[in-house]
């Protein structure tokens, strides 16, 4: 399958965001990078409480598929992680590189 490249926004929750940096650094990425995504780069904006980040998975699934593979896996599971505990709202976009 080609490379899906998805730019993800977070709007967290107030007093949160250097939690979630850490749940997300600590947790998260080891397993995405694990199951075969890649994360192109994470950023912090203090004035909105965001979180904005870049991840990519390029293999013989769909980027859908991979990552539902994630969501089930025993390792998501055992994360005790509910994102609503941390997060206000998302919004998971695919973007394509341009140059």
């Amino acid at each position: 399958m080609p490379k899906t490249t998805q730019l993800r926004t977070y709007t967290v929750r107030e007093g949160l965001l250097d939690a979630w940096v850490e749940r997300w650094r600590n947790d998260i990425v080891p397993l995405r990078l694990k199951l075969g995504f890649e994360i192109g780069g994470a950023w912090v904006d203090r004035e909105r409480s965001s979180f904005v980040w870049l991840i990519s998975y390029e293999g013989p699934e769909t980027f859908a598929e991979r990552n539902a593979l994630y969501w089930a896996s025993p390792e998501r599971e055992a994360m005790n992680l509910d994102p609503d505990d941390y997060l206000v709202s998302t919004d998971d976009r695919t973007v394509e590189e341009c140059y």
